[in-house]
C-alpha cells in the first residue's frame, strides 16, 4: 500500500491508500465540494473515495483550461472582422 499525498483535480489534498490499474482509493485530507456528472457532493476530511488516477496530481496545480472548439474560434474571428469592416464603412460615410 502506498501512503502518497496527491492533489485531487489539482486542488484538494488526498492521501493515496491503494493503487490499481483502473482506479485508486484515496482519503480526503481536507473538506471540499466535488462535482461528479453535474451533481455536487460534499466530501468531508477523512472520507474515502474511489477515483481515476488521471484526476490525481503530484503538485498543487490547476488542470489546463479547456480549449474552445476550433469552429467557434474561427467564427469569432470572422465576426470581429465583419464588425471592423462595418465600422470602417461608417467612418467613411461620416
Amino acid at each position: 500500500m502506498s501512503k502518497d499525498m496527491r492533489y485531487y483535480k489539482g486542488k484538494y489534498k488526498v492521501k493515496v491508500l491503494s493503487e490499481s490499474k483502473g482506479s485508486w482509493i484515496v482519503e480526503a485530507l481536507e473538506s471540499f465540494e466535488d462535482d461528479i456528472q453535474g451533481t455536487k457532493t460534499k466530501v468531508k476530511a477523512g472520507e474515502r473515495r474511489i477515483v481515476a488516477p488521471n484526476l490525481l496530481f503530484k503538485k498543487e496545480d490547476l488542470p489546463p483550461p479547456i480549449r474552445e472548439h476550433v469552429y467557434e474560434l474561427k467564427m469569432e474571428k470572422k465576426l470581429k472582422h465583419l464588425i471592423d469592416e462595418e465600422e470602417k464603412k461608417e467612418d467613411k460615410t461620416d
